[in-house]
C-alpha cells in the first residue's frame, strides 16, 4: 500500500484543492487482489448535501454521493464527466481513481441538525453508486443511514451493488420513523452484455436477489430497467426475458430508462461500441445526432413494450409520490424471515 499526501503541486491537486483544499486529501494506492490497480483519493469535504440543478430532470432536489468514480466501470455511465472537474480522467481514470469523502457520516449528521435544514428528501446512488465496492472497505453508508434514521430525514436509495443486504437492520430501522424508497438497477439479464458493458457489477440475477431479500423481509423494492440499451439490449426476448426476471425477484415496480450518452460518457462508450460491435457505430451515431437522448419515439416504443409486459407479468411503474407499506410477512420456514410491523415507505 502507497500513501501519499497531496500539495498544491501534485498531479491531482487542480481541482480537489478548489472543492477540499490541498491539505484534507491524501491518496492511496492499495494492492490487494479486490482493489488492484485502483487508487484511492481519502478527502474531508467541506460539505455533503447537495442541491440538484433546477434544469435538471432529476425528481428530487438534493442529494448525498460519499463517493466520485465507480468501480462498477460501467461503459454508459453518465458521472463519467463529473471526473473532468476534479482533474481526472472521465475513461479509465473514472474507473479507478475513487475520490471518497471519509468524513460524509458527520457531515451529514451536522447538516441534518442545523437549524436551516427543513428535512427534504435525500437521494443516493443518483451519481455513483455509494454501495460499489468501495463501500466495503470505508463503510460510509452505515453512518449515513443512522444520521437519516436519528432525524427521521426521507430519503431513496439506488443500487447495483449487493452491498446494500448489509445494512438492511439500518434501513428497515429507518423506514419505522420515515419514508424510505429502495430501487435496484437491472437494465437487462443477458450475461454476455453485462460481462463487457458492466464489467464491475455484481450479476444482473445476484441483483434481483437483493429484491428477493428485501420483499422477504416485507419491504418494498422497486427495479429500475436502465438503461435499455439500443440494438444491444431491446430486442423483444431480451425485454421480455428482463421484465419476466424482475416479476420473478418480486419486485413491486418496473421503471425503463433508454440509454442516454451525454459528453464525457458519450465518447467512452462510442470507444466500447468500436471495439465490441464496430457494426453498430454508424446506426448510433444517427440514432443519438441530436443530443444525449434517443429518440421520443424510440423512447416511447421501448417504455410500451416494457409496461405491457410488466402488466403481463402483474407488475407496474411506480407512481411518484405513492406511499406504500411494509407487508407483515410470516416466517418462510425455519430460516425465513421474522414477520415484521407495517411501516411507512415511499419507492424510488
Amino acid at each position: 500500500m502507497r500513501w501519499e499526501n497531496l500539495s498544491p503541486g501534485s498531479e491531482h491537486s487542480r481541482a480537489d484543492t478548489v472543492l477540499f483544499g490541498a491539505e484534507a486529501v491524501t491518496t492511496r494506492t492499495f494492492d490487494a487482489p479486490e482493489f488492484r490497480g485502483v487508487t484511492f483519493h481519502e478527502v474531508r469535504a467541506r460539505s455533503i448535501v447537495n442541491r440538484v440543478p433546477g434544469a435538471s430532470r432529476m425528481p428530487f432536489e438534493w442529494t448525498v454521493n460519499p463517493y466520485r468514480g465507480c468501480t462498477h466501470a460501467c461503459v454508459y455511465c453518465f458521472a463519467r464527466r463529473t471526473h473532468s472537474r476534479l482533474g481526472l480522467d472521465t475513461g479509465l481514470g473514472f474507473d479507478s481513481q475513487i475520490v471518497v469523502t471519509v468524513n460524509a457520516p458527520e457531515l451529514l449528521r451536522h447538516r441534518l441538525a442545523s437549524p436551516g435544514w427543513r428535512g427534504e428528501h435525500i437521494a443516493m446512488g443518483t451519481n455513483v453508486d455509494c454501495y460499489q465496492r468501495a463501500e466495503g472497505r470505508y463503510r460510509l453508508m452505515p453512518g449515513i443511514l443512522a444520521a437519516l434514521r436519528d432525524h427521521a430525514n426521507p430519503f431513496s436509495i439506488l443500487t447495483k451493488g449487493t452491498l446494500i443486504l448489509r445494512d438492511l437492520p439500518l434501513l428497515k430501522e429507518a423506514a419505522r420513523v420515515t419514508d424510505v424508497g429502495v430501487s435496484v438497477s437491472v437494465g437487462f439479464t443477458d450475461e454476455g452484455l453485462w460481462r463487457t458493458a458492466e464489467p464491475g457489477t455484481p450479476a444482473p440475477e445476484r441483483r434481483l436477489d437483493v429484491v428477493r431479500t428485501f420483499t422477504g423481509h416485507g419491504i418494498d423494492c422497486g427495479v429500475l430497467m436502465a438503461p435499455v440499451i439500443p440494438f444491444l439490449g431491446d430486442r423483444p426476448d431480451q425485454l421480455r426475458a428482463a421484465v419476466r426476471a424482475v416479476a420473478a425477484s418480486g419486485a413491486t415496480s418496473v421503471t425503463p430508462l433508454v440509454l442516454h450518452l451525454r459528453p464525457g460518457a458519450r465518447q467512452w462508450f462510442m470507444s466500447w461500441l468500436g471495439r465490441h460491435h464496430p457494426y453498430l457505430v454508424a446506426r448510433y451515431e444517427r440514432l443519438y445526432a441530436d443530443g444525449a437522448y434517443a429518440p421520443k419515439w424510440y423512447q416511447r416504443r421501448i417504455t410500451r413494450q416494457v409496461h405491457e409486459l410488466a402488466e403481463e407479468y402483474g407488475i407496474g411503474p411506480a407512481r411518484a409520490g405513492t406511499p406504500r407499506r411494509i407487508r407483515a410477512v410470516g416466517p418462510a420456514g425455519p430460516a425465513g424471515p421474522p414477520a415484521v410491523e407495517p411501516t411507512r415507505l415511499t419507492l424510488l
